[in-house]
């Protein structure tokens, strides 16, 4: 038995809808076949000429009509194991007990009292976070809409031996198995169900973001302006600064005008410069999506159910923990990909405010601080013009029990520029930072006293 047939049989074993298995069989034909997605500078041109959201103007109405027939979809797979976590990301503390989930909803609960429309909400949950997800959204009986559920569950697929492509076996048979990508969205919300309850409820539209990007609230003037646009699918995109010339970025394919996703991994070594260039490609892009879910819907029926993504091939340890375990193969796609998919794809530049992901404990110590204000109703906004830089050394801040062990609370930021803390540091409460400050390792544990005012001196 080749590795393909091996890695269905798994699947089909373990339960795997056949669709999911017949868009893994497309990933890995391209696997076996040596794709790697790669996207050289020469075949494509810079994005310009976008819609910017700070120019929107749309009437109330409007706002009104397009948000009652919007969906707010959150992808929850993440389970935060680069912060050494072992759950839900989304399940951390924000402020004051109060978590990515639940501020999620009040935004979408915000949304819902100031027009008067439906509005649901709708998490794509991995086999991982599903069950911590759903206890938290037990706090909140009123939040389904009609007969949609407030989950659907990515889908999970064998992780392969990167020497020949076959199934990889292991004492811990949870770890022979990873999520598909979040490209898997699409697939998911198929084999779900969850699409056609969508359309049969009378919903048009989508807007899909992170869990962990709490800029990425439910806009109404964003929902008015994408149903007028008639566009089948839309990317937002933030302009590039030197943080950002690592991330994917939109470009357009000169042998047909289709915007393209690159995501780095996708970038050949020797356009790394042009790629990062961010005078010649000017926007960055945000994961934030929009699309027509009649249009989702006729794309999966004219492609039999697998959209053709590009593959990303994402070589791991079957043990993230044990860096000796075997090499394996994780068939990845992203789901940004997809605007290559669709005709009259489009693009929409918005404030760097709707981009605040939280990938590592330096992200979660900005939006702790009182840099950031957090409404009632979840709106997350910056309380300084310029946010500073914060770099917490690995070893001691990387992972949440550390990071929250040393610093129980984060220190004022909001005169701060930047905060470097190198070496073992433990703060204390009420401490502020002025300037840019640096804690250098001394070697031993140090403390920073209670209501102490670090400066750059």
């Amino acid at each position: 038995m080749n590795g393909l047939e091996a890695a269905q049989r798994k699947m089909r074993d373990a339960g795997i809808a056949d669709l999911a298995i017949d868009v893994f069989s497309d990933f890995y034909g391209k696997l076996a076949a040596g794709e790697t997605g790669m996207i050289p500078e020469v075949d494509v041109d810079p994005l310009d000429g976008v819609d910017r959201a700070a120019d929107l103007e749309v009437s109330l109405e409007d706002q009104r009509a397009a948000a009652d027939v919007t969906a707010v979809i959150k992808l929850n797979g993440g389970l935060g194991t680069s912060m050494g976590m072992d759950r839900a990301k989304s399940l951390l503390d924000v402020r004051e007990g109060r978590s990515f989930l639940d501020l999620i909803v009040a935004q979408v609960r915000g949304v819902r009292e100031e027009l008067g429309v439906r509005l649901p909400l709708v998490f794509m949950n991995s086999f991982r976070t599903s069950d911590d997800t759903r206890a938290v959204l037990e706090r909140y009986p009123d939040l389904a809409v009609g007969d949609l559920p407030l989950e659907f569950l990515q889908n999970r697929e064998p992780k392969l031996l990167e020497d020949d492509l076959t199934p990889v076996e292991w004492d811990d048979e949870s770890l022979t198995w990873c999520p598909p990508g979040h490209g898997d969205l699409y697939t998911a919300l198929a084999t779900s169900g969850v699409l056609d309850t969508l359309l049969e409820q009378g919903f048009r539209y989508a807007t899909i973001s992170n869990s962990d990007n709490l800029g990425a609230s439910p806009d109404p003037a964003m929902m008015g302006w994408f149903a007028a646009s008639g566009a089948p699918y839309a990317a937002e995109v933030c302009l590039r600064t030197p943080a950002d010339v690592k991330g994917g970025h939109l470009v357009v394919r000169k042998s047909d005008g289709r915007l393209v996703l690159r995501e780095t991994a996708q970038t050949p070594d020797e356009d790394a410069d042009a790629a990062a260039d961010m005078q010649r490609h000017r926007y960055f892009h945000t994961n934030n999506l929009w699309f027509d879910l009649q249009a989702l819907k006729a794309r999966l029926e004219e492609r039999g159910g697998v959209m053709g993504l590009p593959l990303i091939r994402n070589v791991k340890n079957v043990d993230p923990r044990d860096p000796s375990s075997p090499k394996v193969v994780q068939i990845e796609s992203a789901m940004g990909a997809a605007v290559e998919v669709f005709d009259g794809a489009t693009a929409i530049e918005v404030p760097r405010s709707r981009f605040l992901p939280v990938k590592t404990t330096n992200d979660l110590a900005l939006l702790r601080s009182d840099v950031y204000d957090v409404a009632d109703t979840g709106h997350v906004s910056a309380a300084v013009d310029e946010v500073p830089l914060v770099r917490l050394e690995k070893t001691y801040f990387g992972t949440i029990d550390a990071f929250e062990q040393r610093l129980p609370q984060v220190p004022s930021l909001r005169e701060a520029r930047s905060l470097t803390v190198r070496g073992d540091w433990t703060f204390g409460s009420g401490v502020r930072v002025v300037g840019d400050v640096e804690l250098a390792d001394t070697g031993s544990a140090e403390r920073v006293a209670d209501g102490e005012v670090l400066t750059g001196d």
